[in-house]
Parts: C-alpha cells; structure tokens; sequence
C-alpha cells in the first residue's frame, strides 16, 4: 500500500434531514441507516482502507463524537482524531489536517471524502481516485469526482468541465451554485456539467500553497501552529485559536479562486444519501414499492413508503402512498416523502415546542 496516500474522512455534520434518527448526539454518519451490519462511517473507512494506509486515515469530526468514532472504528488510534472546537464549515478543518499530513510527510497525497455517502462499487471508486492521485503527484492541481447526472437534481451544486474530447480527467470551468428546476434541465442539455459530490484530491503541498494564495489569513493564522501539530501541544493551540478561523467552505474559499482544477466523471454509482428519499431510492422495495429498514411490516393499501423502526417492531401500514414513516423510541415521524426537504423546519418546530433533548 503507498505510504504517501492519505485520507481526511469528513465525519462533523449533523445531518438533520435524517431525523428523528440523525441528532445532533448521535448523527447519521454513526447509524446503519440501510441495515447491512455497518454504519456509514465504517463503510466509508473500508472502501478508503482498501487503497490508503490504515494508520494514514485522519477522522475530522466535532469534539462531541470523539467517542463514537474510536468506539466505532477500533482500528483508528486517538491521534488520527482531528477534534473541531468549533463549528467552521470546510476550509479551516481541511488547512488543519492538510498541515498536520505536511508535517508528518511532504510527499503525501490526500483525498477528502464525506463519511456518510454510499457507493457500491468500491474498486472503482478507488481506481477513480488513484487515477486523481496519481494526477496531484505529478502536476500542481487539484482534482475532484463528478457524478454524471440522472436527472435534473436541484438539491446539488455542479461542475461545468471544459468541452474537450479528452477523455478521463477533464479541465473544470467553473463551480455552479444548487440551481432551479430550469436551469439544471439546460446543464443536462449541454452535457458539460456534472454532480458535484464534495469529493477532492490533491497534494498537501498544493493544497496549502493554495490557502497561502487564496486564504493568506487563514493560513497564517493555522501556520502558527505547525510546531505543535502531531505533539501533545496540539490540542491546547487548537483549542485557543480555532474558532478564531473564517466560517467559510472549501468551495468558497478555494476551489472558486483556483485556475487548475481537474474533474474525473465518476466510473461507480454513487447515493450522497442526503434525505429520506435518497435512501429510500438505495434500498430493494417489497412488492408494493415500499422500502423497510428493520421492521416487520403489514401493509394494506400502502405503497412508495419509507418505513423504519427498532429492529424486529412490527409496524401495519394501511392507506397511506409515497410517506416517511420512522419509528424511534421517543418521536415518531408520519411524513409525506414530497415535502422531505421540510424536515429541518419541522426539527425546529418539535425544539420550540418540546426541546432540545429532541434534535
């Protein structure tokens, strides 16, 4: 296994659209959302695993979930934590981790990937992201995966690539905001425009010279901090100076200034599973189009539903097409599937009324 491969699993984010299971205590990322056995998490950590150095997986994640990361993933040791004090959108954790893997090797090579997506074919996702790194090794670029789009999506950002017959890695033009319904028909229509999944890789060395260039204060404010990184004064200077950093995105701060950015169209099927419905297009359906995680369901009349409870619960369904129907010790959610992008409001609506001890 190459010893300058290196993984910045990203593991912080809430995932509130996946309540009532994904809380703020205990998110999404750390459930076995599609009851195989595994978390997302730890399905993340393998498919990495497979191409990059056990020891050379760094977990960024807030403070709170330290010890379900280390309960969850026995292999990783407590210095491969990136704790956040803070919550900083992108760009500062990744210049944190990217300076501590500078540190501990020059030559490395590293991919950020979300803990919590679902990709099927992991030997090609690995060969996608070598063919990325090898790429990042030779030429001072950076590089993502693009998921070729099956519909006009609205709820992703997209990457319009330059139109070249090349094939394989393809120039990026531009990064393009979440459109309307309309406008992500014509991206469809041109053919140059592909899903962006928050998927990157590059060199430290020119990830970092490209903070120097595009996020001087950000930099410099990390920089400070390289003689403690990998030490046990890390935590402490962390702790004093990171909420001090910029709340700004990776895409923001860098990928939208950067002229050398490369895109590969993704060669495996890929579910950034965001929603209800994302999951419930990933898993298999009855015979009446439902799709059941863990329970045992009766169903009259009742079809296209998203059905989950406590493993082995009994749940009978009648009369009810195309609904959320999530079972979870103290809250049960009866929703339609069309208005799932309403369940951040509804969140809010249960903290207002009942309190935080639900989200």
């Amino acid at each position: 296994m190459n010893k300058n491969y290196y993984a910045v699993l990203m593991a912080g984010g809430v995932g509130s659209r996946f309540w009532p299971i994904s809380t703020s205590h205990y998110p999404k990322q750390f459930h076995d959302m599609l009851g195989t056995g595994d978390t997302l998490i730890q399905r993340t950590f393998m498919r990495l695993n497979k191409f990059v150095p056990t020891e050379n997986i760094l977990i960024l994640t807030n403070e709170r979930y330290n010890d379900l990361v280390l309960k969850q993933l026995p292999l990783v040791k407590q210095e491969q934590v990136v704790l956040e004090p803070a919550m900083r959108n992108t760009a500062p954790c990744i210049l944190y981790a990217a300076l501590k893997i500078q540190k501990m090797n020059p030559d490395g090579v590293m991919i950020v990937a979300p803990s919590d997506h679902w990709i099927e074919d992991e030997d090609a996702f690995a060969k996608d992201v070598i063919t990325c790194f090898d790429k990042c090794e030779k030429q001072a670029v950076l590089c993502t995966l693009g998921i070729k789009p099956s519909f006009p999506n609205t709820g992703f950002g997209y990457i319009e690539f330059e139109k070249e017959n090349s094939e394989g890695l393809k120039k990026v033009h531009q990064f393009r905001e979440k459109p309307n319904y309309e406008t992500a028909q014509r991206f469809l229509a041109q053919g140059n425009f592909l899903w962006n999944a928050g998927i990157f890789m590059w060199s430290v060395k020119t990830i970092v010279n490209a903070f120097q260039s595009y996020q001087p204060e950000q930099y410099s404010l990390f920089e400070q901090g390289v003689s403690c990184y990998n030490t046990d004064e890390e935590s402490d200077f962390i702790k004093e100076n990171y909420s001090k950093a910029e709340n700004i995105s990776i895409d923001y701060a860098i990928l939208e200034n950067s002229k050398s950015i490369f895109v590969l169209p993704a060669t495996f099927d890929w579910n950034d599973l965001g929603t209800w419905g994302s999951l419930y297009d990933k898993l298999d359906k009855d015979e009446n189009s439902n799709a059941i995680v863990n329970s045992k369901v009766v169903a009259q009349d009742a079809s296209g539903n998203m059905i989950r409870s406590p493993k082995g619960k009994i749940v009978v369904v009648d009369g009810l097409k195309d609904y959320i129907i999530v079972d979870k010790e103290e809250v049960l959610l009866i929703y339609p599937k069309s208005k799932e992008q309403d369940i951040k409001q509804v969140l809010n609506k249960v903290k207002d009324s009942f309190g935080e001890q639900y989200s």
